[in-house]
């Protein structure tokens, strides 16, 4: 089983994050933030990973630091969970429908941290979250992960919608991506290292 736990602590946050790549999408996940949460319950069952966080975060400030720093770990715990990277299928794309909203998001588990982007949410707010923060979870993810990740809205007019396919979607991009195939011999890069 690829498994990793991940302790993070500052002064503004304090995290647990444990996940198993190859689960079946179980989580327990409590942010402080209900919107977040929700979404990170979202991607666990889609991306079938396991996980389990635990943030104690400064949420009377604003959801900033809560919603960066559990991307910072979670990707550490997801980078940590991939090894070596020997026989996964390492490309992943998804097109992803939530309603009127269409997301299209392809990553590469590729050593290099890169993020794209494209995607304006038209409401700043959903309840006490800051919308502007998904941007910052995604860069935070592909940066301590080490993820090449191309985020997409397509369309759309509901922001719940758009943000729940950009999670959805990346979801399915980085299940497929951390695939194992028996036909991959070692690290799928002539490189022969990621």
């Amino acid at each position: 089983m690829r498994e990793s736990s991940i302790k993070r602590k500052t002064a503004e946050t304090d995290i647990s994050v444990s996940v198993n790549i190859d689960g079946s999408g179980q989580y327990d996940i409590e942010t402080g933030i209900g919107f977040f949460d929700h979404m990170l319950c979202l991607f666990a069952k889609h991306s079938l990973t396991d996980i389990n966080i635990a943030c104690n975060g400064d949420t009377q400030v604003d959801c900033h630091h809560t919603v960066e720093d559990v991307g910072i770990a979670l990707g550490e715990a997801f980078k940590q969970a991939l090894g070596d990277k020997k026989g996964i299928t390492r490309y992943g794309t998804c097109f992803l429908p939530m309603d009127e909203a269409l997301v299209m998001t392809s990553l590469d588990i590729s050593g290099r941290s890169y993020l794209v982007f494209d995607g304006d949410l038209p409401c700043p707010l959903l309840g006490d979250f800051e919308t502007e923060t998904v941007e910052d979870f995604f860069q935070a993810f592909a940066s301590s992960c080490g993820i090449t990740l191309h985020i997409k809205l397509m369309y759309g007019r509901n922001t719940h919608h758009i943000i729940e396919a950009m999670f959805k979607s990346f979801a399915r991009a980085i299940c497929a991506a951390a695939t194992i195939d028996p036909r991959v011999k070692g690290v799928p890069s002539t490189k022969g290292t990621l």
